[in-house]
């Protein structure tokens, strides 16, 4: 592929292609089999947001051995079976290394029908924007840390984590796309403002649709923000274009850096109806159309 994507692809001979993609993360909870679980949904989510099916993982691992006893690796890789068993996958081995601080995730094998592949480019002017999982894991992650009384909202958060995309990548696919891409490091508008490059396009996006997790307006409003989403915000600032009333610290949330975030998706209005509809009846309650595509004010993210 000649323009970047979330996974490479490898075609191996005519309706058969294979998507490759790894990722590990630092511990975002206390409880390790809780962190495997969720790094490897956040490494798997790569090869659903380009449309294909996981069949093999290997475990990837950082381990502090002369301070943290084995058992704790025992229950991350367990972690991270789970998940791997829940998307079909076979785990087919890995590598750890010794280092002063735990790290783990997976490099993860899919298969897809090129034909059927989804791609970051492809937006067009007239579709509808879907998300699939509520922002703010970033911000709900740090008030935990920071122990400012966000415990229910943290359940909350790892509840979304654990998730995998494979419904909903299952569904994209029998209902079809324009284009697609899975919401991590750089937050709901970095990413949203990599379909909108690739694609050559604007987008619309309305601030109330957007689903968030419990309680992420007021650790934000509070002040409670990720240094990851001020980075990500100072790179894409410039392609912001927010009305009035809406609030500044709104847009941290909108740049929050998520963990095993959720789909973001572009395809035609009946479709996106149709689309969140089947989600919400598989138990992605929180799916909703968030915004559309334009074809005025290329390269801008309008925020209403």
């Amino acid at each position: 592929m000649s323009s970047p994507d979330d996974a490479g692809v490898y075609l191996l001979r005519d309706g058969l292609a294979i998507i490759q993609t790894l990722d590990f993360i630092t511990p975002i909870v206390d409880d390790p089999f809780t962190f495997g679980q969720i790094a490897a949904a956040n490494s798997l989510s790569d090869v659903y947001s380009m449309g294909g099916r996981p069949i093999t993982a290997m475990n990837i691992a950082c381990f502090p051995k002369k301070t943290m006893d084995l058992s704790v690796l025992r229950e991350v890789t367990l972690g991270g079976l789970d998940r791997i068993n829940e998307a079909g996958a076979s785990l087919i081995g890995g590598h750890t290394v010794e280092d002063p601080e735990m790290k783990y995730g997976l490099s993860v094998t899919g298969v897809i029908d090129p034909a059927r592949l989804l791609r970051k480019q492809g937006a067009k002017p007239g579709d509808c924007l879907v998300l699939t999982k509520p922002i703010g894991t970033g911000i709900i992650s740090t008030a935990f840390k920071r122990g400012e009384g966000a415990e229910d909202a943290m359940a909350e958060a790892i509840k979304s984590m654990v998730v995998l995309n494979a419904a909903a990548a299952r569904l994209v696919q029998e209902i079809g796309a324009n284009a697609c891409t899975d919401i991590t490091g750089f937050g709901l508008l970095g990413h949203a403002a990599e379909m909108m490059d690739l694609s050559k396009v604007g987008l619309r996006i309305e601030w109330s649709a957007v689903p968030r997790l419990p309680q992420v307006e007021a650790f934000a409003e509070a002040g409670v923000v990720t240094a990851g989403a001020g980075r990500n915000r100072g790179f894409r600032a410039h392609q912001l274009n927010t009305a009035a009333g809406i609030p500044d610290w709104a847009i941290d949330v909108l740049f929050d850096p998520q963990t095993s975030g959720g789909l973001l998706i572009s395809l035609p209005e009946p479709r996106a109806e149709k689309l969140v509809s089947e989600l919400r009846k598989s138990g992605i309650s929180k799916a909703a159309i968030i915004g559309s595509v334009t074809s005025d004010a290329i390269g801008r993210i309008s925020i209403s």
